[in-house]
């Protein structure tokens, strides 16, 4: 067709055009409408042919308002030199002082950017012309000092400033002033408020529209309303952490209400376990939700609708397999054109159980913005409901689904992951069709990690093979797991603040996350001594006929916080490795010669003599000791336990050895061949000082030189268990 209207003089520019409308455009309906205006120069840039784009995106069946096209895209606006010299000099002249003062260390994109927001349609190589042009005219050539590289700064920050937080640019961690809520707050985000869902790019207006906003507004009297909407069949992940963090996130910065609804229209995949556990998390993690709603809250009214939109001619009953209509091409459905009325008796009739399983599916009339032909919005299923029992035998899809119930929730931000964009004008158009309340979707960027899989089907497979116990192995990145490793949930909302409300997809490293971890447990977690490979130390001067009671501060940095007592006795037990026979110029621990002292006691140890066994391993060691104050000043201090409590510690590392243990290219022999032999060290004979007798299952301790640490739930009064949450400092051989 363009060729047909330019003839052989296709120029490269134009030609680039097309190829980008071609490849970017979803709908091909309107292909045809959108190639006249590129080969007619009408549509002569990229800005205009991405603008032109998000108009068909958000106009994806009705008959196009060609006017409100062109003035969307830009089509007839002619940006005239003078108009660029114009506006790039009224934007010289505000900056005018500081770009003496700065010289061409100014930031010039940001003239660029503000000479582009006044003229939205000129051409961007024009502007920068002309910026470069009159700075040139203003400061004149560049000087010696000019082309000098500007010295980094460091800001004086306020008393009252809050520490900055950090988020991820491009895999790296930056400094940002904002807290989650501050980043979801008003217009942060350049959302819509509640009652102006038409003042969104790409909404649908109807003429009954504005009628359903006031009757929205009255139900919620102009509250921002959200909802987290999980599918009860698995536990939760990192990766929703990121979207509960959202979505409450911006109900309660934003002084609104979030429902928790589970999306249960899949009965053969749900148990009561994972009801419980996405509710659990929710609450871990520090939100309440305004109230909580299943999908079949509402199946009778959503099986009121579908009748009605087979009624409008918007819905028909399919007899397709599943197989014919999977792919991106599948062939038109021969039952597209049926009738109303017989659609609405086949309808009945699979209510009724009259059709097995893929006999027949309830289908609308609409393509997706992914090219997806007529979605499938009522199936057969012979399986109980988790809550409704035997009742029905069709179930509706989420296609269907979910935004009718976010309609009847009267939500009014409807925030999904980006894969869900290609629904969103089924979203609009099933509202509109069946002329209800029609929220707003807004999509973000999901959240990965690396070294990890999340998938249930995946964690299912490590499962059922033993590689991981359950879905709360520590090991694994579920909410449930990360709360049995010892992650506190104020860590992992601060994770999701410093990544960020990015619209694209994260993909961090876990020491990111750990490092968080690190943050708030350096705060939080009290001190105490374990030693993981004991080695029995005998102090043959001990200074008292009995045991000394020592205290010891909870936190060594803020004894107002509190201290604990540790038993003193002439045996005492340190780490093996903290004793060496032969040493080198860089060790400074306890060797025969070297003086150690030992932390929060006030004494310095010396070896007086090495017991060994029958192989030559080192058994116990006899010690002399001398108060710190009349000894000399040891190279070191060691922790160590007296009267210690048997106990059992998990040493966790990596469960996979590469950083995508799903892409072939990195594994070629999948994920299951990639796993870590290394991912778990049980030490069975580890030993711990007697404060953390009464601890809880949860309970978080950072062991002095060791790392941090939480008391598992496997522990009893016999013996407890630690998993090891985080090292002290972050590992340096990982990447």
């Amino acid at each position: 067709q363009a060729q047909r209207a330019l003839g052989p003089a296709l120029d490269k520019a134009t030609g680039t055009l097309l190829y980008n409308a071609a490849s970017r455009l979803k709908a091909p309906r309107h292909l045809g409408f959108l190639v006249g205006y590129i080969a007619r120069q009408e549509i002569r840039s990229d800005l205009q042919l991405g603008a032109a784009l998000d108009y068909l995106k958000g106009h994806p069946l009705e008959p196009l308002d060609v006017a409100a096209f062109e003035q969307a895209c830009g089509v007839g606006v002619s940006v005239t030199p003078e108009q660029i010299e114009e506006a790039v000099e009224a934007v010289i002249s505000r900056h005018r002082a500081e770009l003496l003062a700065e010289r061409y260390h100014f930031n010039m994109g940001l003239l660029m950017g503000e000479a582009r927001s006044r003229l939205r349609w000129a051409d961007g190589k024009t502007i920068k012309n002309e910026v470069d042009l009159q700075v040139l005219h203003l400061l004149g050539p560049k000087t010696e000092a000019d082309l000098e590289k500007k010295p980094k700064t460091a800001k004086a920050r306020p008393a009252q400033e809050k520490p900055k937080a950090a988020v991820v640019e491009n895999g790296e961690v930056g400094t940002e002033t904002l807290s989650l809520l501050e980043q979801l707050r008003g217009e942060a985000l350049k959302f819509h408020k509640p009652g102006e869902n038409y003042k969104t790019e790409g909404y649908v207006v109807t003429p009954n529209t504005m009628a359903l906003l006031k009757q929205h507004l009255a139900v919620t009297g102009g509250q921002v309303r959200t909802r987290f909407p999980p599918e009860p069949n698995g536990i939760l992940h990192i990766g929703h952490a990121k979207a509960i963090n959202f979505n409450f996130g911006y109900a309660k910065a934003n002084g609104g209400v979030c429902f928790l609804r589970y999306d249960d229209t899949n009965p053969e995949k749900e148990e009561e376990k994972y009801f419980t556990a996405i509710r659990d998390m929710v609450e871990w993690l520090g939100y309440q939700p305004y109230a909580v709603t299943h999908a079949s809250d509402y199946f009778d009214q959503l099986y009121t609708w579908a009748l009605e939109l087979i009624r409008r001619g918007q819905a028909y009953v399919c007899h397709q397999k599943v197989e014919e209509i999977k792919g991106h091409n599948p062939p038109p459905s021969p039952w597209r054109d049926r009738p109303a009325e017989e659609s609405l008796l086949l309808f009945e009739d699979m209510r009724k159980g009259k059709f097995g399983e893929g006999e027949a599916t309830l289908r609308m009339k609409l393509v997706m913005e992914d090219g997806k032909m007529d979605p499938v919005a009522y199936r057969v299923k012979f399986t109980p409901h988790h809550r409704t029992g035997d009742k029905w035998c069709i179930y509706p899809t989420y296609d269907y689904t979910h935004c009718l119930c976010d309609s009847i929730e009267h939500i009014t931000h409807s925030l999904c992951t980006k894969e869900f964009q290609a629904r969103r004008s089924s979203y609009f158009w099933l509202c509109n069709a069946l002329d209800v309340y029609c929220p707003v979707q807004w999509e973000y960027g999901r959240l990965n990690l690396l070294y990890t899989v999340v998938s249930k089907r995946k964690i299912i497979r490590l499962v059922e093979m033993g590689a991981v116990r359950d879905w709360d192995d520590p090991r694994l990145f579920t909410l449930t797991a990360l709360r049995r490793r010892g992650f506190p949930p104020e860590a992992i909302n601060n994770f999701c603040a410093r990544v960020g409300v990015t619209v694209a997809q994260a993909t961090m490293e876990p020491h990111l996350l750990e490092a968080c971890v690190r943050e708030v447990l350096n705060e939080k977690a009290p001190r105490a001594m374990a030693v993981l490979e004991p080695l029995k130390v005998t102090i043959t001067n001990f200074p008292a006929p009995e045991a000394l009671d020592m205290l010891v501060p909870n936190f060594p940095a803020d004894e107002t916080r509190g201290f604990h007592k540790v038993p003193f006795q002439p045996t005492i037990y340190i780490e093996e490795t903290d004793f060496r026979e032969d040493t080198d110029k860089g060790y400074k621990r306890l060797a025969p010669g070297q003086l150690v002292g030992l932390r929060h006691a006030g004494y310095v140890i010396a070896v007086q003599n090495v017991i060994k066994d029958a192989s030559g391993r080192v058994m116990e060691l006899e010690v002399t000791c001398t108060k710190s104050d009349m000894a000399d000043k040891p190279k070191a201090f060691i922790h160590w336990v007296s009267e210690p409590l048997a106990c059992e510690v998990r040493l966790y590392e990596r469960l996979f050895l590469h950083k995508n243990p799903e892409d072939p290219a990195e594994v070629p022999g999948g994920f299951l061949s990639d796993l870590n032999p290394d991912s778990l060290r049980v030490v069975d004979s580890a030993l711990v000082d007697r404060s953390v007798l009464s601890a809880q299952p949860f309970s978080k301790f950072q062991f002095e030189r060791l790392g941090y640490f939480s008391v598992d739930p496997d522990s009893s009064e016999r013996k407890l268990v630690f998993n090891r949450t985080v090292t002290l400092k972050e590992d340096p051989g990982k990447d």
